[in-house]
């Protein structure tokens, strides 16, 4: 009889257990099986080495912060698609087992489990954004490191995994097949190769999870003009509106679940709207690009004889230039070694990351230009620009070099690194150390004629001091305009062209 009169557990305790303490013992649960899955732990394998390999010689070890931060946004999606993958199997873990209709009996409801699978891409996420910001802090530890980073570039990595998660998750409620996730994948990929363009011109290129735009064109940070803030929104509208949704065809009626989709949906449209209207620079943008490009605002510095003058972010940059400018003043002969120089920064700004298009020479006499690039190639280009100025007088006189000054230049130019021979080669277009060649530089290119290279070439393979005692004693003729190239090897002490060069007959 006492056990007929024994009161009923209350119905509270049961929907305690079936609320939020249940979903997140389920969601601790599936995070745990998502990050231990094969292809998580392979892409974050893979993620890792990444970073590691490319992080020794990113930007030549002179990083631009403000590009930095956008070259972690590409290995996320790797990530992002193998934690996709992983969900979508572990929400239909129990349709493959044939353990669906057992879960009728338990107090927690498909929405709620639902809502566990989604919450179990977080730590995916977390562990995406702590991958993000060690790749982000290497760059900005390194000492050549210049500008500034965006919070919400740095963003779109752990936002693209949430939202691949969430579409995970949502592709099993929509379509409960293990088809769902590949087809879903093939979709990202043909989203991603296709649907935008290299550094996301028109508005619809942004609805695309990661629009990188990796451009050898570093403009300051001011000057970028990207929505990204508008785009980490969007993201995390577009996330939340995917696990919103799943919930809600997974039977979540109540006003959360409902209040959720209309919030996240409208966080989504927003981002996106606004994103696609950020996407063509403003009035303001394209003044400051303007006066960029031709009428810069830089901070000037000087070091001996030489004013370096750079936008802000780069001053501090001016130490490294000036340890070129010095090595090759000190080469040189006559006046050249007092000369005064100006070394000025010049970007072309007005075309945005995608420009391309050459900076033209300087005709002042003393003016050098210097990029927003550094390290790697760009050390030889920077050195040629300075020693044509210093033989030449101008960037303008420079570029119509064609007598036997020419090996006067490349020598002051190379000798001085410590492998001169690899130098002349990656300064070449064509990474060559014999025939005729292009000369890059800053501004306007140089070229070598094939006499000029093989005098060159014998010069970088003789010990420079006695080299440099020569171009001292000889400045002045080795300097002048029409001295042939035969007569430079001469006062230089090595062998002559073969035969006359093409532009002295």
């Amino acid at each position: 009889m006492s056990a007929l009169q024994a009161d009923a557990p209350p119905a509270v305790e049961a929907e305690r257990r079936g609320g939020a303490r249940a979903v997140l013992a389920l969601a601790r649960f599936e995070a745990r099986r998502t990050l231990t899955s094969v292809p998580v732990v392979l892409a974050f394998v893979v993620y890792v080495a990444w970073i590691v390999w490319r992080g020794r010689a990113s930007f030549d070890g002179y990083p631009a912060l403000q590009d930095a931060d956008r070259a972690t946004q590409g290995m996320p999606m790797l990530v992002g698609l193998a934690v996709m993958v992983s969900t979508n199997l572990g929400m239909l873990r129990s349709l493959r087992h044939g353990t669906e209709p057992h879960f009728a009996v338990l107090v927690v409801q498909p929405w709620r489990r639902t809502a566990a699978h989604a919450l179990s891409v977080v730590p995916a996420a977390l562990l995406t954004a702590v991958c993000v910001a060690g790749q982000f802090t290497w760059e900005a530890l390194k000492p050549g490191a210049v500008g500034h980073g965006s919070p919400a570039e740095l963003a779109v990595g752990p936002l693209t995994v949430l939202l691949a998660g969430a579409l995970g998750v949502l592709a099993a409620r929509v379509l409960p097949s293990p088809l769902a996730a590949p087809l879903l994948v093939v979709l990202l990929l043909f989203t991603l190769v296709f649907g935008a363009g290299p550094s996301g011109e028109g508005g619809t290129s942004w609805l695309a999870p990661v629009v990188a735009a990796i451009s050898s064109n570093t403009l300051p940070s001011d000057l970028l003009g990207r929505p990204a803030a508008w785009h980490a929104l969007y993201l995390a509208g577009a996330g939340l509106c995917a696990a919103f949704l799943a919930m809600l065809l997974a039977g979540g009626r109540n006003l959360v679940v409902r209040a959720g989709v209309a919030l996240a949906l409208a966080l989504a449209v927003t981002g996106g709207v606004l994103q696609a209207g950020g996407v063509s620079p403003s009035p303001e943008l394209t003044a400051a690009r303007e006066r960029a490009s031709v009428r810069p605002e830089h901070t000037c510095v000087e070091h001996g004889r030489t004013t370096y003058c750079a936008f802000p972010e780069w001053v501090p940059r001016a130490e490294t230039w000036a340890g070129v400018v010095d090595r090759v003043r000190a080469l040189t002969g006559g006046s050249a070694q007092d000369r005064p120089l100006v070394v000025r920064q010049r970007i072309e700004a007005r075309y945005g990351l995608d420009s391309d298009a050459a900076i033209p020479a300087l005709a002042e006499p003393g003016q050098v230009t210097v990029g927003t690039a550094w390290g790697g190639n760009r050390v030889p280009e920077f050195s040629s620009a300075v020693a044509a100025v210093l033989v030449a007088g101008s960037e303008e006189a420079a570029a119509e070099v064609c007598d036997g000054r020419m090996v006067t230049v490349m020598w002051l130019s190379l000798s001085w690194m410590d492998d001169p021979m690899d130098a002349l080669r990656r300064v070449r277009l064509d990474d060559s150390v014999r025939g005729s060649a292009i000369v890059l530089a800053p501004t306007e290119p140089l070229s070598m004629t094939e006499g000029q290279t093989d005098v060159v070439r014998r010069l970088l393979e003789k010990p420079p001091a006695g080299v440099g005692e020569r171009v001292k004693a000889h400045w002045a003729e080795l300097a002048s305009p029409g001295v042939t190239t035969a007569r430079a090897a001469e006062l230089l002490g090595v062998a002559g062209p073969g035969k006359a060069d093409s532009c002295e007959e």
